[in-house]
């Protein structure tokens, strides 16, 4: 059963509406007023709200603003209920990201329709996005819903790297949001001395380069295919005007970059404080979230140079192979010349600092 917020001051048109939506199926939350709407959202994350525009205490713009500066919440489509009808009102709603804006008085079926429909968008949306070029297809036009980004987004080049095939370079201007479609790409850093860091490896149904598209800067890492790849360019222009005009689009994205920085976050931590042993048991389950073992497979088989192991462990080549040996010996991994096979993955998950 679909959860609904109904944040109204006036409690004969609030419980008039709850009781509208209750007998067409719906669980119904009400709010009396903008601060109690913002503390119902935030605890019982509601399916959708339906929010008055002036309220005492918070008015709708401000428990919108609210949502905006919550990830988490920033999906939930968003209806505004005014008694005004002045395009000012219509504008600073939309441009605030709200779905949908409804004028009382209105009559059942206009309200009842409304509701539907931004449900349906959005459990649309929610299921689009499978991480498969189809999925990738279905969600950027679900989540383009500008009209006129229709002609910037119908065409988009494929392109084809081979391994160790350079996609981009520390410097260079961004141009494109990329999305693999097929094979790895790794994004590292190379400091003073010429060694290497790797950032983060991106795979199958993965975005990147959307960093520097953010800031509107050059690249401070570079980007090479790991082995053969093939990605999909999605023009600057397109992807900066969803993201600052559509909802449901920012949120997908400001999501991946919450995950990613605690990625980061943890990588960094490891490298600065763990063990040798466990620097090399991150990058091991790390790379081995990448290369998932095939339906003929019982464990994953890790294709990864040792440079690149080294790179993502934040050690020495020479480390990284003695501890490999190690590992070898404790029956945790098994070296053959397809790759690194892990047969202890819990081992490695809790390898001790």
């Amino acid at each position: 059963m679909k959860k609904i917020l109904v944040i109204e001051d006036n409690q004969e048109v609030r419980e008039n509406i709850a009781e509208i939506l209750m007998l067409t199926g719906y669980e119904v939350i009400q709010a009396k007023n903008g601060r109690e709407g913002v503390s119902s959202v935030i605890k019982e994350r509601p399916d959708l709200v339906l929010c008055d525009v002036m309220m005492p205490e918070l008015d709708g713009f401000g428990v919108l603003r609210v949502m905006n500066n919550h990830p988490e919440l920033m999906d939930i489509p968003f209806i505004f209920l005014t008694a005004k009808s002045e395009k000012e009102d219509f504008r600073k709603g939309m441009g605030l990201g709200a779905d949908d804006y409804i004028a009382k008085p209105f009559d059942h079926t206009e309200l009842i329709d409304a509701v539907e429909m931004r449900l349906r968008k959005s459990d649309r949306i929610r299921s689009s996005f499978d991480r498969t070029e189809a999925g990738l297809r279905r969600f950027y036009s679900e989540a383009k819903a500008i009209e006129e980004l229709s002609a910037l987004s119908e065409e988009r080049e494929l392109r084809k790297y081979q391994s160790k095939d350079i996609i981009y370079e520390e410097g260079q201007h961004a141009r494109w949001l990329f999305f693999i479609i097929s094979g790895k790409v790794k994004c590292y850093k190379i400091n003073d001395f010429g060694k290497e860091l790797i950032m983060n490896i991106y795979s199958e149904g993965d975005f990147f380069g959307y960093h520097t598209l953010v800031r509107e800067e050059v690249y401070i890492d570079n980007a090479m295919a790991l082995e053969d790849t093939q990605v999909r360019l999605i023009p600057k222009d397109d992807f900066t005007m969803l993201l600052y005009n559509n909802r449901d689009f920012s949120a997908q994205f400001i999501k991946m970059l919450a995950n990613e920085a605690q990625e980061t976050e943890e990588t960094l931590l490891s490298m600065a404080y763990s063990s040798v042993r466990k620097k090399v048991a991150n990058a091991l389950v790390k790379y081995a979230e990448k290369n998932p073992a095939d339906d003929s497979e019982e464990t994953p088989l890790i294709h990864a140079s040792r440079e690149d192991l080294a790179s993502l462990a934040g050690t020495a080549k020479e480390t990284l192979i003695r501890t490999l040996s190690d590992f070898k010996t404790e029956g945790i991994i098994e070296v053959t010349t397809a790759g690194i096979r892990i047969l202890n993955m819990a081992k490695l998950e809790n390898m001790p600092d």
